[in-house]
């Protein structure tokens, strides 16, 4: 399937959300369509690049996002917030013309929810924590907490990452994989 792509110097998880304040006539133009026809876009991390400008080099694995509210505060600026809904993989991409990137892509199938084991037990603690000292507008719920896959996906949103750890724990295909990654490196930053 084709995807309008976004490449970011961030990274957007299943669930997650991501504010966005775009002012670059392509993504005006890709929103626009967006929320015309309620489609979503592709959210990919950038390789090689930059933001603003020539198009980047997208990461291969990214997430569908979808616009669940938005504004025009000024003429020109639109403020979204989207949602990441299902992870990709990024087979090809070309430039349409216009300077936004259109990606051939393929789904990836979505993780079960998955049960957090007792040795990840206080990770729920950690991400609840996080969860009350920021502005959250969606805080999690007591449910999503002891989902290994919903854990481990806010963990790798919320901590502040290096967005090639960040990339790379997009990519891993197992929640437990995910939250012991993650485990060992509250651990070792606790211990510094």
């Amino acid at each position: 399937m084709e995807l309008p792509l976004f490449p970011l110097n961030a990274v957007l998880f299943p669930d997650g959300y991501l504010p966005l304040k775009i002012f670059e006539q392509r993504y005006m133009d890709m929103a626009k369509g967006c929320l015309r026809d309620g489609s979503a876009f592709g959210v990919c991390a950038i390789r090689e690049g930059r933001e603003v400008g020539a198009p980047a080099v997208p990461a291969r694995v990214g997430c569908f996002a979808r616009i669940i509210e938005w504004d025009m505060p000024q003429l020109g600026v639109l403020e979204v917030i989207a949602r990441g809904e299902q992870r990709f993989r990024l087979h090809d991409y070309r430039d349409n013309g216009a300077g936004l990137l259109i990606g051939s892509v393929e789904r990836i199938d979505e993780e079960p929810k998955t049960e957090i084991s007792e040795e990840f037990a206080f990770l729920s603690e950690v991400a609840s924590e996080i969860a009350s000292h920021t502005s959250d507008k969606y805080p999690p719920t007591a449910e999503q907490l002891e989902d290994a896959v919903w854990l481990s996906y806010r963990l790798s949103e919320l901590l502040p990452l290096p967005l090639p750890l960040k990339q790379q724990l997009l990519e891993l295909t197992e929640p437990n994989a995910r939250l012991l990654m993650l485990r060992e490196m509250i651990s070792s930053s606790a211990e510094e």
